[in-house]
């Protein structure tokens, strides 16, 4: 007796599949009749229209994104800091794949390689990441419309879920965020894997195994850009149970590559968050019940907030307690949730469409939930990219009914209108949301002003406006950006005394102003908030050496470094420490050291140049100071000092015109008898 199998031009959920004997012909009938009375959805053509239609949409509400620059949120580790993208060494790939190199607390290596071969072209000039991340959203938006096309084989649900996917507000940050890449990465293989699995699952013979390894080979790749896609094993039963598979030891058996996976990147990405410090940050902060009232209440927001996306924000604080309680108010979201599920269970358990996706919903979202404390914030935007995809399934579906049977339902092509609205109003607020993510300065705000009570946002301003003050060469463009990181981030020390990284900062701001004393005081008491902080100890170290301490000075170099050996500029004041007591050979393997992690930082070069004209090594001082210019072309002294090797060389002409150069810029210091030896 042949063995039967599920005829994968059949609509999942048709009455050719609910018939006993699974007869295609009704089938056939059905799809006949729904060609006829559908007119252009019937074309063999309107697949390709439409999902190209939905791109072209998707790319024009999120384009407003290539105009944007990097944050100050993560992507300085990514991208702006992140040495394995800059690696010229011939083990850069193998130094991208290790997993001794993970980065920002993850190992997505995939992710990582990406930066690396856009900074290959481009160096750190944003246009070219966010214009690529643009493209993968809309990859996974067309992945998506062939997913949801396939398991269903109704067009008008695939045009719906997509059309929700593609322009949803709630996937902006993903898009425009410089380091949300990962999401979208993972995304698109992982969507790709459950295409390749309903292939598997429908094909015989050799075909059979070929899907089935393309499947597991996807979900490698889509583990390699984001380890958050060690839920996807699970949510294939979903798939197998949308496709009338009962539960089996085969079942069992065929997805333990995919278990296996699973296991070895989520062990990965445990190490990794443990080694920042990410895990049990909130353990002292919450007992057992609140975390459960507080997840319940992040699944709350993520479902209200896929019909409703107001209020997004780049970061959602944890409620502040009263007293030594969280608010009375999150003890009703579990509440809520129960609610929800009862009714999903009364009205919705015998559509099987509605159990997948919000089966799928819950598997990619549970872990998410913040039950068990990773990193501060309660819930992410980026949080929903995939996860949503349950849900938009779920709307698709159901105005794709409208739609079926010998003629359309009356309410059909009004309810399809106002979902096409709906989108395209969605699609609005995404372009609007886009704008927030212009700057640091414009996303913080804007974070700022929904939850002013939360310290996180003062201080990245604050860090936005101390960054400003270390690159401005002007002296009242500096005064003005200290000021207004000083005043960012003691708003943020107000809200939360022991924040550990706006108290460094204020620490550093007071000695860059040379408050020496003042400087040392903070940094103590940055020392009682984390006794193991690196840069505590890199600013005591700083602040001894201006004491002339130096025995307590290289202790604290010394542990700075110990505590964090991948440190440029840990590497670079160590050496200038080195410098200031006379270990000159030393010192140059400190700078080389910092040069060699972050080779885009003008400083060391500046100062090795200065030792190296000291040891009259001229060639190797010419060439940092021809690196400075490169990397700070707005700055005079480089120029200045390069006039007296040009001098040295017996480049008369040469000096003068680096002299003038230097003097054009704006640089007061020029030795006036040397300028007379020059024009002699």
């Amino acid at each position: 007796m042949a063995k039967k199998i599920n005829n994968p031009n059949t609509p999942v959920g048709s009455a050719a599949q609910k018939s006993p004997a699974n007869a295609p012909k009704p089938a056939a009938a059905k799809t006949a009749a729904v060609k006829q009375d559908n007119g252009f959805l019937s074309a063999w053509y309107a697949p390709l229209v439409i999902v190209s239609a939905i791109a072209a949409l998707t790319f024009l509400f999120f384009k407003t994104c290539c105009d944007n620059q990097f944050t100050n949120w993560d992507d300085l580790g990514y991208i702006i800091t992140n040495q394995l993208i800059k690696d010229t060494s011939d083990d850069w790939l193998k130094n991208i794949f290790s997993i001794d190199h993970p980065v920002m607390g993850n190992y997505h290596p995939l992710t990582i390689l990406l930066y690396a071969l856009e900074y290959k072209k481009v160096g750190l000039e944003p246009w070219l990441y966010h214009f690529d991340s643009v493209i993968t959203h809309v990859l996974v938006t067309i992945a998506v419309f062939y997913f949801v096309k396939k398991q269903t084989g109704r067009l008008v649900a695939a045009t719906v879920a997509a059309l929700l996917f593609g322009l949803h507000p709630m996937h902006v940050e993903s898009v425009a965020w410089g380091a949300g890449r990962k999401d979208l990465l993972y995304g698109f293989f992982f969507v790709l894997t459950f295409t390749t699995y309903i292939d598997y699952i429908r094909s015989e013979g050799s075909k059979k195994m070929l899907w089935y390894i393309l499947g597991i080979a996807l979900f490698a790749l889509s583990l390699l850009a984001k380890s958050v896609a060690v839920s996807l094993p699970v949510a294939l039963f979903a798939v197998d149970y949308l496709e009338n598979r009962k539960i089996s030891i085969k079942l069992l058996i065929e997805k333990i590559p995919h278990f296996g996976l699973s296991l070895l990147f989520g062990l990965l990405s445990v190490k990794a968050q443990k080694d920042i410090g990410a895990l049990g940050s909130l353990d002292a902060s919450f007992n057992p019940l609140e975390r459960i009232a507080l997840g319940c209440y992040a699944l709350w927001a993520y479902l209200w907030k896929a019909v409703v996306p107001v209020g997004l924000s780049n970061f959602y604080p944890y409620p502040l307690k009263v007293g030594d309680s969280l608010p009375g108010v999150y003890y009703i979201y579990p509440v809520i949730i129960i609610g929800i599920a009862l009714l999903v269970w009364f009205f919705g358990r015998r559509s099987k469409q509605v159990l997948f996706g919000i089966a799928f919903f819950l598997i990619n979202i549970v872990l998410l939930l913040q039950f068990i404390p990773v990193g501060g914030a309660i819930l992410s935007d980026r949080y929903g990219y995939i996860p949503y995809l349950g849900l938009f399934f779920i709307v698709g579906w159901f105005v794709s009914e409208l739609f079926e049977g010998p003629s359309p339902n009356a309410l059909a092509k009004p309810v399809f209108g106002g979902v096409l609205v709906y989108c395209l109003v969605l699609g609005y607020m995404s372009n609007e949301r886009c704008k927030d993510w212009y700057d640091s300065i414009s996303l913080w705000k804007d974070d700022m002003e929904k939850h002013p009570e939360a310290p996180v946002a003062y201080f990245y301003i604050g860090q936005e406006y101390f960054t400003k003050f270390e690159s401005s060469t002007n002296a009242k463009e500096k005064q003005m950006y200290a000021d207004s990181s000083m005043y960012f981030f003691n708003m943020s020390v107000a809200r939360k005394p022991d924040y550990l990284q706006p108290t460094v900062c204020i620490a550093e701001l007071q000695r860059h102003f040379n408050q020496i004393d003042d400087a040392k005081i903070t940094y103590q008491k940055a020392m009682k908030i984390d006794p193991k902080n690196e840069a505590v100890f890199l600013g005591l170290g700083v602040v001894y050496a201006i004491k002339q301490q130096y025995d307590s000075a290289e202790y604290a170099f010394k542990m700075a470094l110990k505590l964090k050996p991948f440190s440029p500029e840990g590497h670079s004041n160590y050496a200038n420490y080195l410098d200031i007591v006379g270990k000159l050979d030393s010192s140059l393997v400190e700078y080389g050291v910092s040069i060699n992690q972050n080779p885009d930082a003008y400083i060391p070069y500046m100062n090795r140049a200065r030792i190296f004209m000291r040891q009259n090594k001229l060639d190797e001082a010419m060439a940092d100071y021809q690196k400075v210019i490169v990397l700070k072309p707005e700055l005079p002294e480089p120029y200045y000092l390069r006039s007296k090797i040009f001098f040295q060389k017996g480049n008369k002409a040469q000096a003068l015109k680096d002299v003038e150069k230097a003097t054009s810029m704006g640089f007061t210091q020029v030795d006036q008898a040397y300028l007379q030896q020059l024009k002699q």
